[in-house]
C-alpha cells in the first residue's frame, strides 16, 4: 500500500487521530490509544505494526512478511508487524485495521 492510500484509509476511520513519535513513527489512535503504528522513511517495505486479537495472533505471524512486532510482541503484548513482501493484500491490511480500529474504539 503506498502512503497516501495508507494515510487516507487511517483517517477515513471515524474519530481517529494520529500523531507523530518514537523518533518518526506515524501513530493512530482512536480514544486515545493506538491501534496501528507505522514507518516509511527510506526503507524498502513500509513497517506497518498492528494490534491484534487473542485469538488471531497465531494466524497472521505465521505468514512470510509478517512477524511479532519487534518491542511489542516480546513483552507479551499482540501486535503484529507488516515488514515485508508478500506479507497482507492492501485489502487485507485494511480489513484488519478497521476490525482493530473498531475494537479500540469500544474499549
Amino acid at each position: 500500500m503506498v502512503l497516501r492510500n495508507y494515510k487516507d484509509f487511517c483517517y477515513s476511520l471515524p474519530a481517529t487521530t494520529h500523531v507523530v513519535q518514537w523518533r518518526g513513527s506515524q501513530v493512530w489512535k482512536v480514544g486515545g490509544k493506538a491501534f496501528v503504528i507505522s514507518r516509511w522513511g527510506d526503507i524498502k517495505y513500509a513497517r506497518v505494526t498492528f494490534k491484534v486479537s487473542e485469538l488471531a495472533y497465531e494466524t497472521p505471524r505465521e505468514q512470510p512478511g509478517l512477524r511479532p512486532a519487534p518491542n511489542l510482541g516480546s513483552r507479551g503484548m499482540k501486535w503484529v508487524q507488516h515488514y515485508n513482501e508478500p506479507g497482507l493484500s492492501n485489502d487485507g491490511l485494511k480489513s484488519y485495521l478497521g476490525e482493530l480500529h473498531l475494537i479500540v474504539s469500544r474499549g
